[in-house]
This record gives structure tokens, C-alpha cells and sequence, in this order.
């Protein structure tokens, strides 16, 4: 198992960005644990239905705020959106901050406080904000418009568990030109990537053994990352679709993985026929994914690619990638090392870029 120093990723051990740590449907009221980013944490839902993510270590004695209490009639544990610690019942606002002890009437101490960290809900997801120097979120989760079209069939997501493995390994698909062949069965007609400061976009289309292709016989596709883990990945062939994978550091060098699809319907409400397609996209889509899935499982950390010139470019994913463990000062510096339209050596390009 690779390590963030391993790959020499730069500062942090833990990239800065937007990730996934848990479908909404799992932030309920009651206080729950939690594992992200090498630490232990705690998330629940406040009263006001607001979700919040906090670290798990109550700053008096270090009792978990997820931990359960048996004795007697159970105290309250959620109050508006704060916690109480369970051990001593210091009250915790959803900033982190305790704001009530009670046995104590003075003012608090500084320390009396814990971590809380930016939580965003979005098409069923928990997102939440982490940043080694704990700065407030600097882009904006992407916009995916078809949740919220009636006529588009959503999505449970697959919690697909967590590999050995380090994400760079994951992100490097962005880039990789040739790998569409032997895994997917995939005869590219072009690829292109595109890099704009926190989005890495991925432009491919062609033959495809599983998934459905348009009447030409190509399945277009355009992917895009926006930050280190959010993909959403766009198809056109018989129906639309959009393939939602969202992958987040558990620990250094492990990884926690979920997928979803979407698809458009004919009907509103939906059909048996839009329900069906949307299953059989589904299961297409997480096939095609899990054949990447299992190289990933099983393969050796790639620290050095040993790479030719047609199997596209790595070295400007690679460096899209570092802007996210190092501090934010410096991100303009990566982001110039990667941005611009990016083609792989005898594969044509976009058809917008052939046909410029």
C-alpha cells in the first residue's frame, strides 16, 4: 500500500477539496461514527434537519461523541444542532464550540472546542469540506441540473467499500488514453482532456462492447472532475445518462468508493420502461466501472509510469492532482503546469477541436 510521501504529492497527507462521506440517508439524528481523512469523527442530524460533521474526541476527557450510553434513562443527546458528549454532557454547536457544561457557570476555556467541518448536502450525498489548514471551502460543488429534472430517474448510490489503495491511482484513469481497449472494449474514435484550475475534464467517444451507443455507433462521453473526488461523467447514446463516482481517503493510501447512475426518462411520473432502462444503465455503468475497480484492487502502486508517448498525458493529470496537498498559496503554480487542452498522441481529438 502507497502512501501520499510515496507518490510525493507535496505537503498534506490529505488532500484539500469537497468529498463524499456519507449518503444522507445514513445522517440521522441520533450521533454516529465515522471514519474520513486518517481520523474519527462523528456526524448526525440537528433538529432543523441541518447535518452535522464534527471530530469525534469530546476535548475534556477524549469520550467519543458517537458513543452510546446505557445506564439509566438516556440523557439527551442531540439538542437543537448541538450534541452533548455522553460522558460528562458538555454541550457541542454544530461550530464546534461547547457552549454548556452543567456543573459550570464561568466562562468556557478556549480549548473547550472541536473541529467542525463545512457540510453540504447534494443529489443524496453528504459532502463535506477538508482542508489541512482548516480554511473555508475555496470552489463550489458542481451543478448537476438533471437531479433535479423531473423527467431524470435518480439514483441510490452503490457503496462499494474501500480498496488499498491510494487515490492518485484513481484519478490517473483521467488521463489514460489506452486503457479503454483492454478493459472496457472500447475502440476510441477521440480523447482529449482539458485542465482548468480545479477541474480535470476527460473527452473520449467510441465503439463500446457493453454500454449503449448512439445510431452512429459511438458512445460519447464526457467526464469531469471537479476537485479531487467528485466525477461525474456524462453519456450519449440510446438514452442520456450521467455516472456519478465519488471516491474519498479513508487513511493514507486507503480509499472509500461510491457509484451512482442516472438516467432520462420519457415520462413524468416514470414509466415501468424509464424504471427498467435506468436498471439496466445501472447495471452496464457499474460493470464497466467495476473492470476498473478490480485493476485498481489488485495492481502495485504506479510511483513512476513508465510511459510512452502515445498513452496520454499523465504528467499534467499528475500535476493537476498536486494542487490538492499542497497549500492553497501555491495552487495557481500546479494549475499552470496542467491547464489547456491536452491530446494523446495518434488519437484524434474532440470532434470541436478536429473540426477548429
Amino acid at each position: 500500500m502507497a502512501t501520499t510521501a510515496d507518490y510525493g504529492l507535496g505537503e498534506f497527507t490529505f488532500p484539500r477539496g469537497w468529498f463524499m462521506v456519507a449518503p444522507s440517508s445514513d445522517a440521522v439524528g441520533a450521533p454516529k461514527p465515522l471514519r474520513m481523512f486518517g481520523r474519527d469523527l462523528v456526524i448526525y442530524r440537528g433538529e432543523s434537519g441541518r447535518v452535522v460533521l464534527m471530530d469525534a474526541y469530546c476535548p475534556h476527557m477524549q469520550a467519543h461523541l458517537a458513543a452510546e450510553q446505557t445506564s439509566g434513562a438516556a440523557a439527551r443527546r442531540i439538542e437543537g444542532d448541538s450534541i452533548r458528549c455522553p460522558y460528562h454532557a458538555w454541550r457541542f454547536g454544530p461550530d464546534g464550540r461547547c457552549d454548556h457544561v452543567p456543573y459550570y457557570k464561568g466562562p468556557m476555556p478556549p480549548a473547550a472546542k472541536v473541529r467542525s467541518y463545512p457540510v453540504e448536502e447534494r443529489f443524496g450525498c453528504v459532502f463535506a469540506w477538508h482542508d489541512p489548514e482548516a480554511g473555508e471551502p475555496d470552489y463550489a460543488l458542481p451543478d448537476l441540473p438533471e437531479w433535479q429534472d423531473p423527467y431524470w430517474v435518480r439514483c441510490t448510490f452503490d457503496d462499494l467499500g474501500t480498496i488499498p489503495v491510494h487515490p492518485q491511482e484513481i484519478i490517473d484513469n483521467i488521463g489514460d488514453t489506452r486503457h479503454f481497449g483492454p478493459i472496457h472494449g472500447q475502440i476510441m474514435a477521440y480523447f482529449d482532456n482539458i485542465f482548468d484550475g480545479i477541474t480535470a475534464r476527460q473527452r473520449s467517444g467510441g465503439g463500446h462492447e457493453t454500454m449503449t451507443t448512439s445510431e452512429d455507433g459511438v458512445l460519447d462521453s464526457d467526464a469531469m472532475y471537479t476537485g479531487p473526488g467528485i466525477l461525474i461523467a456524462r453519456y450519449s447514446g440510446e438514452t442520456d445518462a450521467v455516472q456519478i463516482i465519488l471516491h474519498t481517503p479513508k487513511e493514507d493510501g486507503v480509499t472509500q468508493i461510491w457509484h451512482g447512475l442516472i438516467t432520462r426518462g420519457q415520462s413524468v411520473p416514470h414509466s415501468p420502461a424509464d424504471l427498467e432502462m435506468n436498471r439496466a444503465y445501472h447495471d452496464i455503468g457499474l460493470a464497466a466501472f467495476s473492470q476498473d475497480f478490480e485493476i485498481w484492487r489488485t495492481k502495485g502502486p504506479a510511483i513512476h509510469i513508465l510511459r510512452l508517448p502515445t498513452d496520454g498525458p499523465f504528467p499534467r493529470s499528475r500535476a493537476w492532482y498536486r494542487q490538492f496537498y499542497n497549500p492553497r498559496a501555491r495552487a495557481a503554480e500546479y494549475q499552470a503546469r496542467a491547464n489547456g487542452l491536452h491530446r494523446t498522441q495518434d488519437v484524434p481529438a474532440h470532434p470541436s477541436v478536429e473540426a477548429a
